[in-house]
């Protein structure tokens, strides 16, 4: 069975089971560590935008009933594209718990996908622009352990560099074994109810300790709940700066 296959009939399970998926796809970053001077979803390798690129892989996946997008303030590029992929665009924040925060507000506003019904999303994965060349397996994966009962779900890669931990000084203070390490990708998945509950939660962290929330599972951590791992995918990698960038245009740009 080939992967889209396997997604259409996932999200046809879901339905049957009440269980509908909705993605949020960040791309409001600015992409300074970039250096290209427009935000890092407009940035464009092989003729396509980091953004349409993403989106192309989340309606691949078909699982999608609604899909939202965080853009920059004042953006005018990243919304037609949106448009393009019937994803409704929205002003995201300063933080990346920011603009999540804005896109679950209006999750069930965006437009419906062709083919899905109209109930509301009750699952909701949560995808970075900036990871636009995630494979279909990564959705996959994701949306099959949802549909199993998981509450959070996370792709994951081995960690291949060993890791050390420093001080404030930048002292070694020891080094994990590297077994037990692994590098987090998206599209991460949550039952949304969870999710929104993290998010409620977020308020009553100081802005220190928001600040250092740097994905949507350390939320769910946060509460004590479970967070199941399954497999991510090499050609998840982010593209940050210049280099990622070089690498992605090596391999799309033929």
């Amino acid at each position: 069975m080939s992967e889209s296959k396997f997604l259409n009939d996932t999200a046809k399970t879901a339905s049957d089971t009440e269980a509908v998926f909705a993605v949020i796809v960040v791309a409001a970053g600015s992409g300074s560590r970039l250096g290209r001077g427009i935000p890092k979803a407009a940035v464009e390798v092989a003729g396509k935008t980091l953004l349409q690129w993403a989106l192309e892989g989340v309606i691949a996946a078909g699982i999608a009933s609604r899909v939202v997008v965080t853009v920059p303030a004042g953006d005018t590029v990243l919304r037609q594209v949106c448009e393009r992929f019937g994803a409704l665009a929205v002003e995201g924040g300063a933080t990346r718990s920011e603009s999540v925060t804005a896109a679950l507000s209006v999750l069930n506003e965006a437009p419906l996908q062709t083919g899905f019904s109209e109930s509301p999303a009750t699952s909701v994965l949560v995808h970075d622009a900036a990871r636009c060349f995630a494979p279909v397996s990564s959705f996959k994966n994701v949306a099959e352990a949802l549909v199993a009962g998981e509450k959070a779900v996370i792709p994951v890669v081995p960690v291949v560099d060993t890791i050390k931990s420093v001080d404030v000084k930048q002292v070694v203070t020891g080094t994990p074994a590297r077994s037990e390490l692994r590098a987090v990708q998206t599209p991460q998945g949550f039952d949304l109810a969870t999710l929104l509950d993290a998010y409620s939660d977020l308020s009553s962290l100081s802005p220190e300790e928001a600040e250092t929330v740097t994905d949507d599972a350390m939320l769910i951590e946060t509460l004590g709940m479970r967070v199941l791992t399954v497999a991510g995918h090499a050609d998840a990698f982010k593209v940050t700066t210049p280099l990622d960038l070089v690498l992605a245009q090596a391999l799309y740009e033929h």
